[in-house]
């Protein structure tokens, strides 16, 4: 056995001899010597085999508000790392070069997960995030970093899009203190022609997240001009939020740029992430956010009660901050949701790769 390859958690051996992966939807049938749809998971002569722990692309130590997270640590430095290959293949991939990696040169980092702990701890970081490439196709090196993590008291947080079965997703969650969910689109045929997946999926993972779980989340959409941004689908995404999981759960609106296999497209307009931001707010959403563009007031926090400007943000520097020290507007004492500190971090838009 290889010495990054270890064995695969969540299968099933069939009666023909070949394997099925039973950790996202996909349920991919592998004879042995044949890799899945993620590429990293693969099958030998006596089961599932995860090909890349202890190996990643890099690491990087990031503002948390980058994953997005704006009510998990606010200011805090980030410890960030991802592996390669995905279990989805989004043609608008912005980590493609990442995720769609076929070749495991560009893994050129290595680090035990107890070595990832302690650089955390010694950089100063309060969590680590698996992100880049989706966590769920490395599951057993993200939990057995997790646990490593939380020995240390460093929180972890997963940044995907919640592609995972029902049997494998308690098992990977319960390691995670908070998530970012990517919800590509609110619409099966989104999913089925530019992602080759399913939406219904993603929507049990994020059910499943909010109502049988302690993990905190967040929700991203990337909104693809002509493909997802229209006011009907805008304003369903958000009904379904605000009824299935609460007005409480921040949403993103993020800009898509031309990338991978989607170049042809433009570039999501400012105005398109107000408009969205501005049909959320009417469903009933308390955090609404735009992302990859400089808008101050998209990207800052306000009161559900009163209105007025609790976390001041421009791009990832925190400004105004006008919360409590248990987390309620210092105006009106609405009660914000999410995980803060007394104070704000102070880590800035620092961005800093560091060597394991």
């Amino acid at each position: 056995m290889p010495l990054d390859t270890v064995p695969a958690r969540h299968w099933t051996r069939l009666d023909d001899g070949r394997f099925r992966c039973d950790v996202c939807p996909r349920a991919c049938t592998l004879k042995p010597g044949q890799r899945g749809v993620c590429f990293v998971r693969a099958a030998d002569e006596n089961g599932m085999v995860l090909a890349t722990y202890g190996r990643s692309s890099g690491f990087c130590i990031d503002p948390i508000e980058k994953k997005p997270l704006n009510h998990f640590l606010p200011g805090t430095p980030i410890l960030s790392f991802g592996t390669a290959g995905c279990n989805l293949t989004c043609k608008f991939c912005q980590n493609w070069d990442i995720s769609k990696a076929k070749e495991f040169d560009k893994l050129t980092s290595r680090a035990t997960p107890e070595r990832i702990a302690m650089a955390a701890r010694e950089s100063g970081c309060s969590s680590v995030a698996f992100t880049y490439n989706d966590p769920v196709v490395f599951l057993e090196y993200a939990v057995d970093a997790a646990k490593a993590c939380h020995d240390l008291g460093i929180k972890t947080v997963a940044v995907t899009a919640g592609y995972i079965t029902d049997q494998a997703r308690p098992d990977f969650y319960q390691h995670m203190d908070a998530a970012n969910v990517d919800l590509k689109a609110f619409s099966e045929d989104f999913y089925h022609r530019l992602c080759t997946g399913h939406l219904q999926p993603v929507l049990d993972t994020l059910k499943w997240l909010k109502r049988e779980s302690g993990v905190w989340v967040e929700i991203t959409t990337l909104l693809i001009p002509g493909q997802n941004d229209g006011d009907d689908e805008l304003k369903a995404l958000s009904g379904w939020v605000a009824k299935e999981l609460g007005p409480d759960v921040p949403l993103h609106f993020s800009a898509f740029h031309p990338d991978w296999k989607m170049t042809d497209l433009p570039n999501t307009p400012p105005a398109t992430l107000t408009r969205a931001r501005d049909l959320a707010l009417s469903e009933g959403l308390h955090y609404v956010y735009t992302g990859n563009v400089h808008d101050p007031k998209g990207g800052s926090t306000w009161c559900p009660g009163c209105g007025k400007l609790l976390i001041e943000r421009d791009w990832y520097v925190l400004g105004e901050w006008n919360l409590t020290a248990n987390a309620a507007c210092k105006f009106c004492g609405h009660k914000i949701a999410g995980h803060f500190q007394a104070k704000p971090g102070n880590w800035g838009a620092k961005r800093m790769q560091i060597r394991m």
